[in-house]
């Protein structure tokens, strides 16, 4: 008698091409799951391909502006992930529609399948704080507490890891420049997270290890202000570069400046100044709570071992400089 093997668990992920989705679905596929990943772009999401097996991961046309999208992606999955989101509008990918009407209509999609929901967030996320990006983030929270109050939303602050828009961006400014800038004096304190940690907690809630319900808050093993991450991020590349203090008002003018030139990633916008306003950290609430990395038994991974394993490339030589090449200087 033939037995016939089930199926392996099914998991959609929304946004699993972007810098987070990749090692999501990664870490899904090492699991032997299969994945789907519903993405604006799926001629875009090749790269993904070498993740799996033949046939294990697959790629489908969706948008979090358009419901009947959604509700096609979600259709038959096991599982549901959602890791949209923008740190800038550009065109129609403004905040409201993808981050609160997408996340809405993501949370309705898999109550109406009966499926569990994980949800990207952020560290900082408040509906009533007057940031587009953390208002947004906080609308959308609410909306799915209210859909799935048993969907897991998880809270990172600024992840790292070899496809960052933070480290590289500033990595890559510092071959050219002679200074890098310090918004608001660059006291705003961060807590890094390393971007296979955060794959690994959404893992973990499909695999039913983690329970959903809750509100997790991922931070690294390290606290440190913007001035710091910049020094950090020098030493690795080993460049010397002097820093130049931007007071918060002429950064919000050059924001708003650089918002509205035809820019495909602005170096900072009006609201990211107003979000370097507060803090970035795990708050102590969650820490007492077990909501964080460690509370879900995930050891966080220091920023400077992974650093040089991506950064090497910025540094004058490349990865053939000498390991006691020049270090970055504590300039004011």
């Amino acid at each position: 008698m033939t037995t016939i093997m089930p199926h392996p668990k099914l998991v959609t992920v929304f946004g699993g091409n972007g810098f987070v989705g990749r090692h999501v679905v990664r870490a899904l596929a090492k699991r032997g799951y299969r994945v789907r990943v519903a993405c604006r772009r799926p001629d875009l999401a090749g790269h993904l391909q070498p993740l799996g097996a033949v046939g294990q991961i697959m790629a489908m046309q969706a948008n979090l502006r358009n419901r009947p999208s959604i509700d096609r992606a979600v259709e038959g999955a096991d599982h549901v992930i959602n890791l949209v989101g923008i740190l800038h509008e550009s065109g129609r990918n403004m905040f409201d529609p993808v981050q609160a009407f997408g996340a809405r209509a993501v949370a309705e999609a898999a109550r109406a399948a009966g499926i569990p929901l994980s949800h990207m967030s952020a560290i900082g996320a408040d509906s009533q704080y007057w940031s587009d990006y953390a208002r947004t983030k906080g609308k959308a929270e609410e909306a799915i507490r209210e859909i799935k109050p048993d969907a897991l939303i998880v809270r990172p602050s600024i992840i790292f890891g070899p496809e960052d828009n933070f480290f590289n961006k500033f990595a890559d400014m510092a071959r050219v420049a002679p200074f890098l800038p310090l918004i608001g004096g660059g006291h705003t304190k961060f807590q890094p997270v390393y971007v296979a940690d955060v794959a690994e907690v959404f893992a973990r809630h499909v695999d039913g290890s983690i329970e959903g319900g809750q509100t997790l808050e991922l931070g690294g093993p390290e606290v440190l202000t913007f001035r710091e991450c910049l020094e950090t991020m020098l030493k690795v590349i080993q460049r010397k570069r002097r820093f130049i203090t931007i007071p918060w008002y002429p950064a919000t003018v050059l924001g708003g400046i650089f918002s509205h030139l035809p820019l495909i990633t602005p170096p900072i916008t009006a609201d990211q100044v107003t979000l370097l306003k507060r803090d970035n950290v795990v708050s102590e609430a969650a820490k007492r709570e077990g909501r964080t990395l460690e509370g879900v038994g995930i050891k966080p991974t220091l920023l400077e071992v992974i650093l040089p394993t991506y950064l090497t490339r910025f540094r004058v030589q490349g990865q053939f400089t000498k390991p006691d090449g020049p270090t970055a200087q504590k300039s004011n």
